[in-house]
């Protein structure tokens, strides 16, 4: 675990060397100290801002990826509406206007015939 480029036998070492320079009594007040400014810092807005910018750096790459999959998406669901107009989108909640009426369903032929099975039967 490294923090700030500084590992963790590096930082017992920095804490022996402040242990023997400011002595045990300096030691406690510079820790009051050093931690109340980190809890000033760490409830300041600055600091809130600056996590807020991370994490959206965090998760620009994600954020993109999903926004050009949707971009995708409705470009497809476009080119299926193209091709087949008729077909209802899977998607889209059905809609009592869209939907082809009876009478158009009954005008369509409710079989077609195939002409080579008329040509097999004329051969035999």
């Amino acid at each position: 675990m490294e923090f700030l480029g500084v590992g963790p036998s590096e930082l017992i070492f920095i804490i022996l060397i402040a242990i023997i320079v400011l002595g045990p009594k300096d030691m406690q007040k510079a820790g009051r100290t050093i931690g109340r400014w980190l809890n000033q810092f760490m409830q300041s807005d600055s600091w809130k801002v600056f996590q807020r910018t991370s994490n959206e750096l965090r998760n620009l790459p994600r954020n993109l990826m999903r926004e050009a999959n949707m971009e995708i998406m409705e470009a497809e669901k476009d080119l299926r509406r193209v091709i087949d107009p008729r077909a209802k989108p899977p998607a889209s909640p059905p809609n009592p206007e869209q939907t082809p009426s009876n009478e158009t369903e009954s005008s369509l032929p409710s079989s077609s015939v195939n002409p080579t099975e008329n040509n097999s039967d004329e051969n035999a």
